[in-house]
């Protein structure tokens, strides 16, 4: 760094002409990036939420007579068509414990990779995507059981991926927001998948060969994990001359450079040093304080007079109103959209009279609008990133800090989420088979944009060192509540007689308690906004 603090060094003799190897380096490093972020995306968008694509692949498992044997016969017999609640039972089960651990092992996932870096989370994401694959490839009617392992495992290895890739957000700074919601976006893509899968297998592809094909995509993992990622994690706001993953070039073998390495004096683990500003991770993301030296007093290299932000625990950030209205938030619209998944296919026969074309239909056009998730989510990182640039525009005149404008800006995407989601549930409550293609879009605007302002709200409202551990602890929280789905299904199976219409109107009215949330976000920032112009009034007088 040529500067520190403010005081400017003279470059060495031996690096006075290294000024264009530093623009072939800086040149070099822009294209590490848009590649980092291109694979990453693509990465997301194939592998990283296949599961909920689960409605394509539970039509090719009942065409190779999966758990056929819960069926009685005589039900089978009739027009040639398994009419089996059991056997819907059985894969509605696979779904909600997939699901669930999907959501449940985000906290120790994400621990692991706070603890030990993003190498180490990779590495484990992709030993559980292969196994994965592998067990589905090698299943059969007569083990069909190896589904239950199978899809845990592949909800594990996805969700360390996508956790692993949301932080390449900060290689682009101001459009952190719409780079997480996007790959949240592509994660939600990537249940089409399936439908790819679907539509080889009525070509005539077998199901093992598919598989078989996915497992080795996991060399491409690795080449990914280790030249186009960091070892640790990549730092917010990003250092100058900041370089990850291997590299052909001597300098660069290591995974983090010198300047990541080694802070100023006087600097901890969430502040950053960028020429005459100083960033901090602050309690609702990072302050800028420029940071000025006049030489002459004071010890060289401290800040004079500076006061250390106070540290915002990760107990403290569990147990306020802001997570735990997060939390109910999060918990209700995802028990919908799970349930909903997990009973598309009998509700689909259900409307379709048991027409196998029609449910073939609905469940590729269900698919298709999967693939739009990924246009849709990064609607939601717009909408937070260009009110958030408005908001500090505003802030900055009002002495606001940028942490609280981010939180701001916050309130219009959450609120925006439930209604779409509100809107999703009232359509799919109505049982008429042609509305469900409206069912279909919403469903797909609602999830889109519920994950992605999911990562970007706790990005944004925590410190950034908890961000692993409360993005896990948030998703397992709301995975036990996921749970209900299954008693769900049992009661439109049983008690109901089919009919999901009281079900589905019961979860419109609990989304509700949804709405909570951002007048909660609203008001935490005006109690936050009132005490910082206090603080400030203070500091005038005095």
């Amino acid at each position: 760094m040529l500067r520190a603090l403010g005081a400017e060094k003279e470059l060495p003799q031996d690096q006075q002409g290294g000024v264009p190897d530093a623009m072939e380096h800086q040149g070099s490093g822009l294209a590490k990036r848009l590649a980092t972020l291109l694979s990453g995306l693509v990465e997301c968008m194939c592998f990283a939420g296949v599961i909920f694509g689960w409605t394509s692949l539970v039509y090719v498992l009942k065409g190779l007579h999966y758990f056929e044997d819960v069926c009685s016969p005589a039900v089978n017999q009739t027009a040639n068509v398994t009419v089996c609640s059991a056997q819907d039972e059985k894969f509605s089960l696979i779904f909600t414990i997939g699901s669930f651990m999907n959501n449940f092992m985000t906290f120790p996932t994400g621990y692991v990779f706070d603890r030990f870096g993003t190498t180490a989370a990779r590495l484990l994401a992709i030993s559980s995507y292969t196994t994965g694959t592998l067990l589905i490839a090698f299943s059969s009617a007569a083990t069909a059981l190896m589904l239950f392992p199978a899809l845990s495992l592949l909800s594990v290895g996805g969700i360390l991926l996508i956790l692993t890739n949301m932080q390449v957000g900060n290689l682009f700074g101001k459009h952190r927001s719409t780079i997480i919601t996007l790959y949240n976006g592509a994660f939600d893509s990537s249940s089409a998948v399936f439908l790819v899968i679907k539509l080889l297998y009525e070509r005539g592809l077998s199901l093992c060969s598919m598989f078989l094909f996915m497992s080795a995509c996991s060399a491409w993992h690795l080449v990914r994990t280790f030249f186009l990622m960091p070892r640790h994690h990549i730092p917010y706001p990003l250092p100058s001359g900041y370089t990850y993953g291997l590299s052909c070039r001597r300098r660069s073998n290591s995974y983090r450079t010198y300047e990541e390495k080694r802070r100023p004096e006087g600097l901890d683990e969430d502040e950053t040093q960028d020429g005459d500003h100083l960033h901090i991770n602050s309690a609702f993301g990072e302050e800028l304080i420029t940071t000025k030296v006049i030489t002459g007093k004071g010890t060289p290299g401290t800040l004079p007079n500076f006061k250390e932000p106070a540290i915002v625990s990760f107990r403290s950030c569990v147990f306020s109103k802001l997570f735990f209205w997060h939390l109910v938030w999060l918990s209700v619209m995802q028990l919908r959209h799970y349930l909903f998944i997990g009973t598309l296919n009998p509700t689909l026969e259900q409307l379709a009279g048991r027409d196998t074309n029609l449910v073939s239909k609905y469940t590729n056009a269900f698919a298709f609008t999967q693939l739009c998730g990924v246009l849709c989510a990064p609607w939601n990182g717009l909408i937070l990133d260009r009110h958030k640039r408005g908001q500090k525009k505003e802030a900055s005149s009002q002495g606001v800090p940028d942490s609280l404008a981010d939180l701001r800006s916050c309130v219009l995407s959450l609120a925006i989420t439930v209604l779409q989601c509100i809107a999703f549930s009232i359509c799919a409550s109505i049982p008429v088979l042609p509305v469900q293609y409206a069912t279909f879009i919403l469903q797909v605007l609602s999830r889109s944009f519920l994950y992605g302002g999911n990562a970007a709200f706790l990005a944004v409202a925590f410190p950034l060192e908890h961000f692993g551990k409360l993005y896990g602890l948030v998703m397992g929280l709301s995975a036990v509540v996921s749970l209900l789905q299954y008693p769900c299904f049992w009661l439109i199976k049983g008690p109901l007689q089919g009919d999901a219409f009281y079900v589905n109107i019961g979860l419109v009215v609990l989304m509700l308690l949804a709405l909570v949330n951002p007048l909660v976000v609203w008001y935490e920032f005006k109690r936050r906004q009132k005490k910082q112009d206090a603080t400030h009034n203070a500091e005038s007088s005095n």
